[in-house]
C-alpha cells in the first residue's frame, strides 16, 4: 500500500512539475490557469494539450504548449527555423476564423522554455483517437486509450473536414499543405476542427483570378518538424514540385482510408529515401488493388479511390465531395443542421426541433449528449424556442445517469424551471414530472421542482389546474412528506374551495383520494375529513368525490376512521349529502352502502369494548374481594347483602366497593380497599397514609365517658338511662337506614352526614344532623369514626358525603302515648346552673311555636345570625337541637356541659310524644 501512494505521489509530483516548467514564465499564465496534460497533437505531435480556465471568467479552454527542449539537439539556425515554422502555423489559425477550424482564443506566447497559445476546450487529436500516443501524459487517459469512433462520428468529421478545406480552397484561396490525423482537432464536443498551417501556402494571383499555388522543393535535409508529413502528402507535391488544392483532396483520401484502418495511411514512406519511394508508390496508385480499399465502406470506396487518383484532375474537389450520398446520413444531416442553426429563423427551427425525438434514439449517446444537447441548451435564452427544445432535452435526460444529468442538464435547466412564459414549459415540466423529480436532488426538488407545481396550481388557467391535478398522483410518491403536508395539499384544498370550475373541484377531490395513502391516519382525519364539510357545492360529482374520500379513508389499512369520528362527524355529514335531491338512485344506494358499512362496524367495535369492559369491571371486583381480609365471625354476620350496599352506593353517589376503611372488631387494623385503576398519584397516595394513621390514633385513644353527677332527685321508679344511653351512643350504627318517607319538613338548609371542623358547624346554613355511619366526624377532609361497640351496619366507616336517613325515628311519632318521665336525664347537668328537667320540655304542646328551653340553652355557640336560618327546621328526634352541631353535641363535648349559652327558639310543633323514654330511647339508638 505504501509503495502505491509513494507511485502515485511521485506521479502528481512529475505531472505537476513537468506542467510547471512547461509553462513557467509563459505570458499565457498570467490569464489561464494550466490543468492536466489530456492529449497531443500538431506537426510531429509536438503540441501538448493541457486543460485549463480562464481566471476572470472561469471559461473553459485548451491550452498548446511546445516545450523548447524537444528541439535541444538541433543547432540553433535548425532550432530557429523549427520556431519559426510553429509560429506560422499558430498565427496563421489565428487569423483564419471558421465553424471548421480549431478557434484561437488567446494568441501565441513565448517565452524561453517554451511556445503556448489557447484555443477552446479540446479532446484530443484525430491521431491520438487513431492510436498516435506519442507525446502524451503517462499513464496513458483512460478516455482515450478506449475511445471508439461511432459511424455518425466519422461520417460527420469527414464532412467537416470537406467543408472546412473548401472554407480553405474557395474562400481564403489557399492550401493547407499538411492535412493529416495529427492536424485534425476533435473539440470537447466531438467536433473535427482543422488546424496545423505551417506548411500553408496561399494563392499568388489576386483573388479574381484563377489562384497559383507555389510550394517549396522537398529538403530531405531539414528538421521533420520542418516538413510535412510525407505518408498524406500527394506524389506530385514530392516527384514534381507542384501543388493546389486537389494535393488536399489526396491527403483527405488517405485521411480516410486511416479512419476506416485504425490509423494506418494508404503507404508507408521510406524517408530515407523519399523520392524512390514516392515513385514505387505512383506506379502502385495507377493500378490500385482492390485489397487497398476493402476497409472502406462500399458507398464511398469510390470516392476514395478517385482522391488517391495520381491525375489531379480526376480528384473531386471539397464542395463535391460534401454532397456525395455517403454523408446523407440521417445523423450526420442532424449534426450538421445543429451547426448551422445560427442561421436559420424561428419557424424553421422549430419544424426541425419537433422531428428531433424521432431522429435522437438512432443517434450514440455519447453524439447525443457532447453535440447535441449543448445545442439545444443554448436555444434557452429564447423563451418561445423553450416548448419545442425542452421535449427534446427531457428525452436526452432519461438516458442519461443521474451524475450525468445532475452534470450536464440541471444548471441550464433551473432557470428555465422558473419561466412562466410560454405556458407549454409548465405543462411539459408536468407531463415529465416523474423523470425531474427521480434524478434532481433533493434540495434543488425543493427549491425548483415543486415552486413550479405550486405555481401550476395557482395559475389562472383551468386546463393548466386540471393538468396538474391529475399528474400529481402518479409522483406523488416522491414528494417527500413535509413538502406534501405543508404546501402541496393545502393549495389543492384551495384550488378546490376558490375555484369555479367543476371540473377542477371534482379533479380535485380526486387527487386528494388518490394521495390519501401517502398521508398518515391522524393527518387525514384532522385535515382532510374537516375540509370536505366546508365544500360549498352539491353537484353529484362533488358528493360521489366526497363520499369516495371517506369511504377510501374508511377501508384504507394504514387509515381507517375511529369510531368516535363516526358517530360525530363522518356519519351525520355522509347522512346529511345522501338525502342530497341531486343524488339518482345509484349514487344515493352508494351513499347508503357506505353509511351501513361504517355503522356494522362502529357497532360491531363498540360492543367489543363494552364486553371487554364488563370483562374487566367482573375480574376487578372479583380480585377486589378476594384481596381484603377476612373479617370477624360476628363482622360476616352483620354484613349488607350486595344489593343493599348498592343501594346504599345508588343514594350517596359512592363505590363502598373501591372506597372506606374496613373496621374490625377487637382491635383489628383497618384495611383500605385497592382502588380500580392500576395506580396512584401522589396526592392519593397521601391520603391514604393520613387516613391510615388517623385511623390507628383514634383505636389508641380510650372512649370519651362523661363524669358521674348525682342527680338532685332520684326516683326509684324510673329507670336510669344514663349509662345505656352511653353505651348505645357507642352503637350509633346499627341505626336503620330504610328509604322511607321523610315527615320532617325542611324548609333551609341541607342535612350533613357528620361533623365539619369549621367555624360553621353549629347552628348554620348547612345544618349537621350529627350522626354518621360509624357516628364519626370530619377533620380536614378525613373520615373518622368511633368503633363501635357491635358490628355496624356498614362494617366499616362509610364516606363522608352519606346522609342518613331518620325515617326510622319518625315511626314512633304517629303512635298515640302519654308523655314520658325524663325526670332521670336531669343528673346529666351541672348543679349551678337552673334545671329544667325532661318532663318540663316534653310537656310543651305538639304545635305552636315553643318557647326557648333552658335545657337547650346550656348548649350551642350563641351565633343567632347563623341559626337564624334553622329555627324552623323541625327533626324527628325528640330533645335534640336542629342546630346540632359538634360544638353543642353533648356526647362529643362533656366538658361543655356546664357551658351557659343562649339558644334560639324550636319549633317543636311537629314532635310527638312516645309512649315512655324508654321506649324512646330504645327506638332511637337500637
Amino acid at each position: 500500500m505504501e509503495s502505491m501512494l509513494n507511485k502515485l505521489k511521485s506521479t502528481v509530483t512529475k505531472v505537476t512539475a513537468d506542467v510547471t516548467s512547461a509553462v513557467m514564465g509563459n505570458p499565457v499564465t498570467r490569464e489561464f490557469e494550466v490543468g492536466r496534460h489530456i492529449a497531443s497533437g500538431g506537426p510531429g505531435m509536438c503540441w501538448r494539450i493541457y486543460n485549463g480556465t480562464k481566471k476572470s471568467t472561469k471559461q473553459e479552454v485548451a491550452v498548446f504548449v511546445f516545450d523548447k527542449k524537444i528541439i535541444d539537439r538541433y543547432q540553433k539556425f535548425e532550432k530557429d527555423q523549427i520556431i519559426d515554422s510553429l509560429k506560422k502555423g499558430v498565427q496563421q489559425l489565428t487569423r483564419l476564423r471558421h465553424p471548421r477550424l480549431l478557434t484561437v482564443q488567446h494568441p501565441l506566447e513565448e517565452s524561453r522554455d517554451c511556445l503556448a497559445f489557447c484555443t477552446e476546450p479540446v479532446f484530443a487529436s484525430l491521431a491520438n483517437v487513431l492510436g498516435q500516443w506519442d507525446n502524451l501524459p503517462s499513464p496513458l487517459p483512460t478516455d482515450i486509450k478506449e475511445y471508439k469512433l461511432y459511424d455518425v462520428e466519422t461520417k460527420y468529421g469527414l464532412l467537416q473536414i470537406s467543408e472546412g478545406l473548401s472554407f480553405l480552397h474557395s474562400g481564403v484561396k489557399m492550401v493547407h499543405g499538411n492535412l493529416c490525423p495529427e492536424n485534425i482537432i476533435l473539440n470537447k464536443s466531438g467536433a473535427w476542427k482543422i488546424m496545423g498551417f505551417d506548411f500553408s501556402i496561399s494563392s499568388s494571383n489576386p483573388s479574381d483570378a484563377e489562384p497559383k499555388y507555389v510550394c517549396k522543393e522537398w529538403d530531405p535535409n531539414l528538421p521533420p518538424l520542418c516538413l510535412p508529413n510525407p505518408e498524406y502528402v500527394a506524389p506530385e507535391y514530392i516527384l514534381s514540385v507542384s501543388c493546389d488544392s486537389a494535393s488536399d483532396m489526396y491527403s483527405l483520401g488517405v485521411i480516410v482510408h486511416a479512419v476506416f484502418n485504425e490509423g494506418k495511411p494508404v503507404f508507408q514512406v521510406n524517408k530515407q529515401d523519399i523520392f524512390k519511394s514516392f515513385s514505387r508508390q505512383l506506379d502502385q496508385l495507377s493500378r490500385l488493388s482492390p485489397g487497398v480499399l476493402s476497409q472502406i465502406p462500399e458507398e464511398v470506396r469510390e470516392h476514395v479511390k478517385m482522391l488517391l487518383s495520381v491525375t489531379a484532375n480526376v480528384r473531386p474537389d471539397a464542395d463535391q465531395m460534401t454532397k456525395i450520398p455517403f454523408f446523407d446520413d440521417v445523423g450526420a444531416v442532424t449534426l450538421q443542421y445543429f451547426d448551422s442553426l445560427f442561421q436559420r429563423d424561428n419557424l424553421q427551427k422549430s419544424q426541425f426541433y419537433k422531428g428531433l425525438p424521432k431522429v435522437l434514439p438512432k443517434l450514440p449517446k455519447r453524439v447525443v449528449v457532447y453535440r447535441i444537447l449543448p445545442a439545444l441548451t443554448s436555444e434557452f435564452v429564447n423563451p418561445d424556442m423553450v416548448p419545442f427544445v425542452l421535449p427534446n432535452v427531457l428525452l436526452i435526460a432519461e438516458e442519461c445517469t443521474k451524475e450525468e444529468y445532475v452534470r450536464l442538464i440541471l444548471p441550464d435547466l433551473t432557470p428555465v424551471f422558473k419561466q412562466q412564459e410560454p405556458i407549454q414549459i409548465l405543462l411539459i415540466f408536468l407531463q415529465k414530472m416523474d423523470l425531474l423529480l427521480t434524478k434532481t436532488p433533493p434540495e434543488d426538488i425543493k427549491n425548483c421542482v415543486l415552486p413550479m407545481v405550486y405555481r401550476a396550481l395557482e395559475a389562472p388557467s383551468t386546463q393548466i389546474q386540471e393538468l396538474c391535478l391529475n399528474i400529481i398522483p402518479t409522483f406523488a410518491n416522491l414528494i417527500d412528506y413535509p413538502s406534501m403536508k405543508n404546501a402541496l395539499i393545502p393549495r389543492i384544498k384551495s384550488a378546490c374551495l376558490q375555484t369555479s370550475s367543476l371540473a377542477v373541484r371534482v379533479n380535485s377531490l380526486v387527487c386528494l383520494g388518490k394521495i390519501l395513502e401517502y398521508l398518515d391516519k391522524w393527518f387525514v382525519i384532522d385535515e382532510i375529513l374537516p375540509f370536505l364539510q366546508q365544500i360549498p357545492s352539491r353537484e353529484p360529482a362533488v358528493l360521489m368525490g366526497i363520499l369516495g374520500i371517506y369511504k377510501c379513508t374508511f377501508t384504507h389499512k394504514k387509515l381507517g376512521i375511529p369510531k368516535e369520528h363516526l358517530a360525530g362527524k363522518s356519519l351525520p355529514h355522509l347522512v346529511s349529502l345522501s338525502i342530497d335531491n341531486n343524488l339518482n338512485l345509484n349514487q344515493f344506494n352508494s351513499f347508503m352502502a357506505v353509511i351501513r358499512e361504517m355503522l356494522s362496524r362502529m357497532e360491531a367495535e363498540h360492543k367489543t369494548k363494552l364486553e371487554q369492559l364488563h370483562s374487566m369491571q367482573e375480574q376487578q371486583r372479583s380480585l377486589n374481594l378476594s384481596n381484603q381480609m377476612n373479617p370477624s365471625e360476628e363482622t360476616k354476620n352483620n354484613l349488607n347483602p350486595p344489593n343493599q350496599v348498592r343501594d346504599i352506593d345508588d343514594i350517596f353517589g359512592g363505590s363502598s366497593a373501591n372506597t372506606g376503611v374496613n373496621v374490625k372488631e377487637n382491635g383489628s387494623s383497618s384495611t383500605v380497599s385497592q382502588p380500580s385503576r392500576v395506580s396512584l398519584t401522589l396526592e392519593e397516595k397521601q391520603r391514604l397514609a393520613k387516613e391510615q394513621e388517623q385511623a390507628a390514633k383514634l383505636r389508641s385513644q380510650q372512649p370519651l365517658a362523661p363524669q358521674s353527677v348525682k342527680p338532685a332527685t332520684t326516683t326509684t321508679q324510673a329507670k336510669d338511662l344514663t349509662s345505656s344511653l352511653l353505651n348505645n351512643m357507642t352503637s350509633i350504627n346499627s341505626l336503620s337506614l330504610n328509604s322511607g318517607p321523610r315527615t320532617v319538613p325542611m324548609q333551609s338548609g341541607t342535612l350533613s352526614s357528620g361533623f365539619s371542623s369549621g367555624s360553621t358547624m353549629s347552628g348554620m346554613g348547612t345544618i349537621s344532623n350529627g350522626f354518621n355511619s360509624t357516628m364519626g366526624f370530619q377533620t380536614g377532609g378525613v373520615g373518622m369514626g368511633m368503633r363501635p361497640a357491635t358490628p355496624s351496619l356498614y362494617g366499616g366507616m362509610a364516606t363522608t358525603t352519606s346522609t342518613p336517613n331518620f325515617s326510622t325515628l319518625a315511626q314512633n311519632q304517629n303512635q298515640p302515648s302519654k308523655p314520658p318521665d325524663m325526670s332521670a336525664l336531669d343528673s346529666l347537668f351541672s348543679a349551678n346552673k337552673p334545671k329544667v328537667s325532661l318532663n318540663q320540655m316534653a310537656s310543651k304542646p305538639a304545635t305552636g311555636a315553643a318557647a326557648p328551653s333552658p335545657w337547650l340553652n346550656q348548649f350551642g355557640t350563641g351565633h343567632p345570625t347563623q341559626t337564624a336560618g334553622v329555627q324552623a327546621v323541625p327533626l324527628g328526634m325528640p330533645g335534640v337541637q336542629g342546630g346540632f352541631g359538634m360544638q353543642a353535641n353533648p356526647f362529643f363535648n362533656p366538658q361543655n356541659f356546664s357551658q351557659p349559652a343562649t339558644a334560639p327558639t324550636m319549633n317543636t310543633g311537629m314532635l310527638k310524644q312516645s309512649t315512655s323514654v324508654n321506649t324512646d330511647l330504645k327506638d332511637l339508638f337500637g
